[in-house]
């Protein structure tokens, strides 16, 4: 996941671990070797157009909707399809409203015709205050939940690790997050969901508990599921 920072000297590009308290409790039961966080990437400004989410401060917040603003009502002036300048228009009045484009109901044609546009709104934007960023930790998991991503954990004797997928994404594709030939040869998943792994004691405790689930191929994950793949070799 990539996260333009807008104005906010203090952070600096680079990538950065985002430690997930919960994996912490399913390590604590686990006792791995290894303990791995999931990783954000951290980008300047000028990369906000290739970006996942922004994160801004949020006096910063009015610079950004006036930058899409600036580009709608250009756009407006110079097209001459009514279907693009009903869409400019609304566009227009949202950002008038100081709202970001991302809080509009689009349809995906509309979607697909702002592609080209760069608009920085229509991402997800995570503001914050300048006292917020002392725990910056909490403000990557705010930026990471924003941004539409949720975590898998997959835990063992040797590892116990959080896995960055897209809100909505299936097992199947989870498990090619992993590896190309655990997606290939999938079989089942094997999902404890967070809470009921930590009631348990664990998976043995969630086993016994009947807490344990075999999904297909179309289930789609939830945040914190932990997860075993079984596939063919």
């Amino acid at each position: 996941m990539k996260i333009s920072v807008l104005s906010i000297p203090e952070i600096k590009p680079g990538k950065l671990n985002v430690k997930d308290p919960r994996l912490d409790q399913v390590d604590k039961l686990v006792k791995a070797k290894k303990k791995t966080y999931i990783q954000v990437d951290l980008t300047a400004e000028d990369a906000a157009l290739e970006a996942d989410a922004i994160l801004a401060l949020k006096d910063s917040a009015a610079d950004l909707i006036l930058k899409d603003l600036e580009f709608v009502e250009t756009r407006l002036s110079r097209s001459a399809q009514e279907s693009e300048k009903a869409l400019l228009n609304k566009l227009k009045a949202s950002l008038e409203k100081e709202e970001f484009i991302s809080s509009i109901a689009l349809s995906a044609e509309e979607r697909q015709a702002m592609v080209a546009y760069g608009l920085l709104t229509i991402k997800p934007i995570i503001t914050v205050q300048k006292e917020e960023l002392e725990d910056f930790n909490s403000v990557l998991l705010k930026a990471v939940k924003d941004g539409g991503y949720i975590s898998f954990f997959t835990a063992g004797e040797k590892d116990t690790r959080a896995w960055l997928i897209k809100k909505g994404t299936t097992a199947w594709e989870a498990a090619g997050s992993i590896h190309s030939d655990i997606q290939q040869g999938f079989i089942r998943a094997e999902i404890i969901s967070y809470d009921d792994y930590i009631a348990a004691g664990g998976e043995s405790g969630a086993k016994q508990a009947g807490k344990l689930r075999l999904e297909q191929k179309d289930y789609v994950m939830q945040d914190a599921d932990l997860a075993n793949f079984r596939f063919n070799k």
